[in-house]
């Protein structure tokens, strides 16, 4: 029987009662590019990702994206319609074939009201959240497009196994999916790769994208952020 008991944030919350609110949710799977949530839609339902991803993006009404963010099984999203009742800020899409459990807004805030340890655990995501867009926003107002590159290259990579210093970005992302973070055109992206490749700081192999000398990006940045930009 599918229950809340097994999504990751309800994990060690005794103090839920779940056979009370599993008959209230739902459980949808849903195909690769198939949308889950549209820009200023009226639900309020929040969404957790059992298995598979999703992408979270703005779309322009003249037709440019914006990538958000890219969430994975274990995290979940729709929270602040679920809290404040407004339209959806954002569109959600489905990035492979995934699963989610769909609570409605009054079963997460009848959580949340009788659970401290789940309400403890959202308002730190939330806090979270908050200071990553601040940091995102100070980005993009500060720094060019060079070094909002190389702040999403590294905000994406993870540590190379067996190559101490190194990072890699796997699988390596598109150029217009990179260019759709970070506010710029796919050309521009495939400019700085080159460039970056040129220097030998960047290196594209069957594993991903590989940062060979992360260090120096990062020295990089804060020099940018030092000097204003």
């Amino acid at each position: 029987m599918q229950t809340l008991a097994q999504i990751p944030f309800f994990k060690d919350a005794a103090d839920v009662e779940f056979a009370k609110f599993d008959r209230r949710c739902s459980w949808k799977r849903y195909d690769e590019d198939e949308i889950v949530i549209d820009y200023e839609d009226d639900s309020s339902e929040i969404y957790f990702i059992v298995s598979g991803e999703v992408r979270i993006l703005i779309r322009t009404a003249a037709g440019k994206e914006i990538i958000l963010a890219d969430f994975k099984a274990g995290q979940f999203f729709g929270e602040l319609s679920a809290i404040d009742g407004a339209k959806r800020s954002a569109n959600v899409a489905a990035l492979t074939r995934a699963e989610l459990c769909i609570v409605p807004a009054t079963v997460f805030r009848d959580i949340l009201f009788t659970s401290r340890s789940c309400c403890d655990k959202v308002l730190r995501m939330l806090a979270k959240r908050v200071r990553d867009l601040d940091g995102r926003l100070a980005e993009h107002t500060v720094l060019d497009l060079r070094h909002r590159l190389y702040s999403e290259l590294l905000r994406l990579s993870s540590p190379r196994a067996g190559h101490p210093g190194q990072r890699v970005v796997s699988p390596p992302p598109y150029h217009h999916v990179v260019a759709a973070r970070i506010g710029c055109r796919r050309e521009q992206v495939t400019r700085e790769y080159t460039s970056l490749s040129g220097e030998q700081l960047i290196e594209k192999n069957r594993g991903g994208l590989v940062l060979l000398k992360p260090a120096v990006l990062e020295a990089r940045i804060a020099e940018a952020l030092r000097s204003g930009g």
